[in-house]
């Protein structure tokens, strides 16, 4: 019995976005890591087989990106995400190590909780991301830290100026590396797949550079009640502000993450990561233009298959 017969008359049934085609999804989970004709040449995939080594190689290339800008002399842009996390403290130790300050760094934080008006939780809040930041990264790099004007968040004020914000340090020279992971839905930041329907093309949806009071899908809800809420979906907010395409896609390189494996056999990542290889550019699927830009994405090996049923 396949998917598509079950879904008709189902709770399922209007659940998943109007685009997706779930037969072309089953075979992307059969792909493993086979690499595409539209990827991007400078694009790799490169696997971990543990969240250790997962963290340290994440850390690792995002200190480098940071060092490479410094040793050049240029301004570095780096759009950055809360989730996955465990990151930040090697990039932090990469960086004490080898002395190298966060002077010429501009970052922008990728989302935040939000109301459905854009208003974001306060800064000091335990669940707020400008909070996460603070504690895993800006404060533990002490006096190599990134400069205070020089951190953006995803507010209602904040978010509707990134983009030309961005738009001046690129004009000062600056490249634009973007941070990620991928969600349940295969969003980018919060910018979820059911926005699609919402625009007449691609290019119409590659414009757009944000969202304030970004409607979450009910996955992604109940991924960040997994991840980041001990299971407990009532704490987790129904709206976000986020980046969208217009921003995530102008990126000069890239850093993935993909570590979303429970342990005992258990994970809700595969499909998400092996969509994001395979499916091909859509804006159906927002992780799918991932691999069309130059840079790295690390995944947990797990993730890559087989995606088989096992009762655990």
């Amino acid at each position: 019995m396949d998917f598509i017969s079950t879904v008709k008359g189902s709770l399922l049934e209007g659940f998943y976005p109007s685009g997706w085609d779930m037969k072309k999804i089953d075979e992307c989970c059969e792909k493993g890591i086979a690499r595409e004709a539209f990827w991007n040449k400078d694009f790799m995939p490169v696997s971990c087989e543990s969240i250790n080594d997962f963290d340290t190689y994440m850390g690792h290339e995002i200190a480098l990106q940071i060092k490479k800008a410094k040793d050049r002399g240029e301004k570095l842009a780096i759009i950055l995400p809360v989730g996955p996390m465990g990151m930040y403290k090697w990039a932090v130790y990469f960086l004490k190590e080898w002395n190298v300050d966060c002077k010429h760094v501009y970052t922008f934080n990728m989302d935040e909780w939000a109301g459905n008006d854009g208003t974001t939780l306060s800064s000091d809040d335990p669940a707020a991301f400008q909070n996460a930041m603070k504690e895993a990264l800006f404060n533990p790099l002490g006096n190599l830290t990134v400069p205070e004007s020089q951190r953006n968040f995803a507010t209602k004020d904040n978010l509707p100026t990134y983009a030309g914000k961005i738009k001046a340090l690129k004009e000062e020279g600056a490249k634009l590396v973007l941070v990620f992971g991928i969600g349940r839905m295969c969003h980018i930041a919060f910018w979820e797949p059911h926005f699609a329907a919402e625009f007449a093309t691609d290019d119409e949806w590659k414009s757009q550079t944000h969202r304030l009071g970004a409607k979450l899908h009910p996955l992604t809800i109940e991924q960040n009640a997994i991840t980041s809420f001990k299971s407990r979906t009532s704490l987790v907010p129904c709206f976000a502000n986020t980046i969208g395409p217009g921003l995530f896609l102008q990126a000069d390189y890239i850093i993935g993450g993909a570590d979303g494996a429970l342990g005992r056999g258990m994970q809700w990542q595969g499909m998400s990561f092996l969509m994001t290889l395979h499916y091909g550019p859509t804006r159906w699927v927002t992780s799918s233009y991932i691999p069309t830009l130059p840079g790295r994405l690390f995944y947990l090996n797990e993730l890559a298959g087989p995606l088989n049923a096992e009762c655990n």
